[in-house]
C-alpha cells in the first residue's frame, strides 16, 4: 500500500543517512566529496502530501483490519510515536487487531474498555506519553487507535495525529456502510467532504491567532450592529459551522440559526433544567451537556440564559469553545438590558394593580395602563393563583406571567403572600392556565380563581374577593387542584365574603352543633364523615374509599350521626338543610378550625 511504500522509503533514507557506522560514515562522507549523493528525503517532508496519500489509500480499502494497520504503520510518520495496538468494534465488543503486539496486550485491552467509547490517557512503559483515540463516525465508535511516544509530542504533531484518526475513523465508517450493504452514495459524498474538510483544517492549524483575531472583529460588529440574540447565534453558526442558540434561564428558546431545529422545541422540565444549569456553573468555561456544548451567560454571578452549539459529532475543537466564549460575552450585556427592562415592566404592572385590587382614581389608572401598553376600557376577569409547593415570589410571579403568554392572556400582575394575582382582559379558558403552570411548575397541586366579569375599574376590589372564594371553593372540593369560576359557584355565591356570618354560624349550630360538640368531646369526625357522604352523592363506597376506611364502620357512622342529631337523612328537607351547613361549615367557617 501507499502508507508502506511511504514508511519503507523512510528505512531507506535512515539507513543510510544516520545509521552507518562511524568508519563506513567517513568513506560515505569521503564518495559524496567525489560523486552526486541523490536528495535524501526526511520524515518531515511534506506531510500534508504523505497525509493525502494515505487518506486516499484507506479510502480505497474496503477492508476495515486493512485500513486499522495502515493507519497504525502510518502513525510514526506523525511524530515521535509508535502505534502499540488497535481494536475495531465488532457485535458490540472491541476486537484487537492482529497487527497488535503481545507484551502489554491485556492491560490495554482493559483500559480500553474501560473508556466506555471516550479518549484517555494509556500507560505504557518505558513512553512517557500515550493515548487511546477513539475512531468514531456516524454510527457511532468504530474502534481505537493505542499510539505512545518517546516524548510529549508538539501541538502541531498532537494535531497531526488527531487527523489521522478521523481519516481513519471516516474510512472505518464507509468500508462498514459496505458491509451493511446500506445505500451510501449520500455518506460516502458526505465522508469525502469530511475528509475536504479535515485537510482544510490541517492547513490552518497555524493560523490560530489569525482565528482569534476574526471572532473578536465579527463579534464587536456583533455588538455595534445591536442586532440582538440573533445576530449574535448568526455569528456563532458562521465561525463554527453548528447550529447555534440562546435559552433563556427556563430552558425556552430565544433564538436558533442553522439546520435541523426542533419542531415543537421540547418543553423543559425545571427539576432537571436546574441541575443541569448547577453542574455548568460549577465548572469553568464551556461545558459539554450530552450532544451541546454548552455556556451560560451569567454577568455578577446571575445566570440569564445558555448559549450553546449543538455539537452532536463532538467535533468541537478549541476554536469552536473560543467563539463560544467569545459569543458569550457579547450576549451578557444584551440580556441584562433585556432583564433590567422586564423589571422595570413587572414593577409598573406590580404597583397599578395593587392601586387597582385597593380602589384607585379612573383617570389615572387608564393613563398609567396605557403607558404598559394594556388597554383597561375593556372587560376584565380577576384572576387568582395558588402553588401550595411554590412561594409566591418574584420567581413564582414571573412563572405565572409566562404561562399567562403563553397561552395567550393579556394581563397585569402582582404578588400577595401566597398567591398570585392577575388581571386579564378576557375570560380565561377552563383548563390552559392551569395546564401551562403545572408544566411550568413540574406539578399539578395548584388551584386558581376566577372572578365574573369587571366592566368598570371601580367593581376590581369586589371581583378579586369573588376570585378569593372561588380558589377557597375549590380547595375545600373533592377536586381541591385545578381552576374553578365565581359564576359557575351555584350555591357558595350567596355564601361569599358580605354576607352575616352571625347567621351562618347559627344556621350550622342549629343542625350540626350536637354533631360538633360530640367531635369535640370525644376526638372524632363525624360532621367530616357527613360531610364526604354528602359530597360523594351518598355513595357508600365512595365515601367510604375517601375516608380510607370500611364500609361497615361508615354504616355505623351514620347511624351514630343520626342518633347524636336527631337528624332524619332519608327525610328530604333534613338532608337539604345537612348538606348546606356541611358546606357552610367547611366553606366559609373553616370546618373545624
Amino acid at each position: 500500500m501507499a502508507g508502506s511504500r511511504t514508511h519503507s522509503l523512510y528505512h531507506r533514507c535512515s539507513d543510510r543517512a544516520g545509521n552507518l557506522p562511524r568508519g563506513d560514515a567517513r568513506r560515505h562522507s569521503t564518495a559524496a566529496r567525489t560523486r552526486p549523493c541523490p536528495p535524501v528525503r526526511t520524515r518531515a517532508d511534506h506531510p500534508l502530501r504523505d497525509l493525502t496519500a494515505l487518506s486516499r489509500t484507506l479510502f480505497d480499502t474496503p477492508d476495515e483490519d486493512e485500513i486499522l494497520r495502515l493507519a497504525m504503520d502510518h502513525i510514526a510518520t506523525a511524530g515521535p510515536y509508535r502505534a502499540e495496538a488497535g481494536y475495531l468494534k465488532v457485535g458490540g465488543d472491541l476486537v484487537p487487531s492482529p497487527s497488535n503486539g503481545q507484551t502489554h496486550a491485556s492491560a490495554l485491552g482493559r483500559r480500553v474498555r474501560d473508556l466506555a467509547g471516550r479518549d484517555g490517557p494509556v500507560t505504557v512503559p518505558g513512553r512517557p506519553w500515550g493515548r487511546a483515540l477513539g475512531l468514531r463516525g456516524p454510527g457511532g465508535l468504530h474502534g481505537y487507535l493505542v499510539v505512545t511516544s518517546r516524548s510529549w509530542p508538539s501541538e502541531a504533531e498532537r494535531s497531526l495525529l488527531a487527523t489521522i484518526a478521523r481519516h481513519t475513523a471516516a474510512a472505518l465508517s464507509v468500508a462498514f456502510a459496505h458491509h451493511r450493504r446500506r445505500d451510501d452514495a449520500l455518506e460516502l459524498h458526505r465522508l469525502r467532504n469530511e475528509r475536504t474538510t479535515l485537510q482544510r483544517q490541517l492547513i490552518s492549524v497555524m493560523a490560530e491567532l489569525g482565528y482569534q483575531r476574526a471572532v473578536d472583529a465579527l463579534m464587536a460588529d456583533v455588538a455595534a450592529s445591536s442586532g440582538g440574540e440573533e445576530a449574535i447565534t448568526r455569528a456563532l453558526h458562521r465561525l463554527t459551522g453548528l447550529p447555534a442558540l440562546v435559552e433563556d434561564r427556563f430552558g425556552r428558546l430565544r433564538s436558533w440559526t442553522g439546520p435541523s431545529r426542533p419542531d415543537p422545541y421540547p418543553e423543559p422540565d425545571p427539576v432537571r433544567r436546574d441541575e443541569m444549569l448547577h453542574a455548568v456553573a460549577r465548572q469553568a468555561g464551556p461545558v459539554r451537556v450530552k450532544d451541546r456544548l454548552v455556556a451560560l451567560v451569567r454577568p455578577h454571578g446571575e445566570i440569564l440564559g445558555v448559549l450553546a452549539v449543538v455539537d452532536a459529532r463532538d467535533e468541537a475543537d478549541q476554536h469552536t469553545v473560543l467563539a463560544l466564549e467569545r459569543a458569550a460575552a457579547s450576549l451578557a450585556p444584551e440580556l441584562t438590558h433585556l432583564r433590567d427592562l422586564a423589571e422595570v415592566e413587572l414593577r409598573l404592572h406590580r404597583e397599578l394593580v395593587d392601586d387597582l385590587l385597593a380602589g384607585t382614581d379612573e383617570a389615572s389608572a387608564y393613563a398609567r395602563s396605557e403607558a404598559v401598553g394594556h388597554d383597561l376600557h375593556r372587560s376584565h376577569y380577576i384572576v387568582v393563583v395558588q402553588w401550595p409547593n411554590r412561594t409566591a415570589d418574584d420567581s413564582f410571579a414571573q412563572t405565572v406571567g409566562r404561562a399567562a403568554s403563553a397561552v395567550g392572556m393579556r394581563s397585569l400582575l402582582t404578588r400577595r403572600s401566597d398567591h398570585v394575582v392577575l388581571v386579564t382582559d378576557d375570560r380565561p379558558h377552563a383548563r390552559a392556565l392551569y395546564e401551562a403552570l403545572a408544566r411550568e411548575t413540574g406539578t399539578r397541586s395548584g388551584t386558581i380563581g376566577v372572578s365574573a366579569p369587571c366592566d368598570s375599574l371601580d367593581d376590581i376590589p369586589h371581583r378579586y374577593q369573588e376570585a378569593q372564594r372561588a380558589m377557597e371553593v375549590r380547595r375545600h372540593s373533592r377536586e381541591r387542584y385545578g381552576t374553578t369560576f365565581f359564576d359557575q359557584l351555584g350555591l357558595y355565591r350567596i355564601l361569599g365574603p358580605g354576607n352575616d356570618y352571625r347567621e351562618l354560624e347559627t344556621f350550622v349550630q342549629e343542625w350540626l352543633g350536637q354533631l360538633i360538640d360530640y367531635d369535640s368531646r370525644h376526638h372524632t369526625s363525624m360532621v367530616e364523615t357527613l360531610s364526604r357522604y354528602f359530597d360523594c352523592g351518598g355513595n357508600y363506597d365512595e365515601t367510604a374509599e375517601s375516608l380510607a376506611i370500611h364500609r361497615s364502620t361508615l354504616r355505623y357512622r351514620l347511624q351514630r350521626i343520626r342518633d347524636i342529631g336527631g337528624k332524619d337523612l332519608a327525610n328530604v328537607e333534613d338532608r337539604l338543610n345537612l348538606q348546606v351547613a356541611t358546606r357552610v361549615w367547611k366553606i366559609v367557617l373553616g370546618g373545624p378550625g
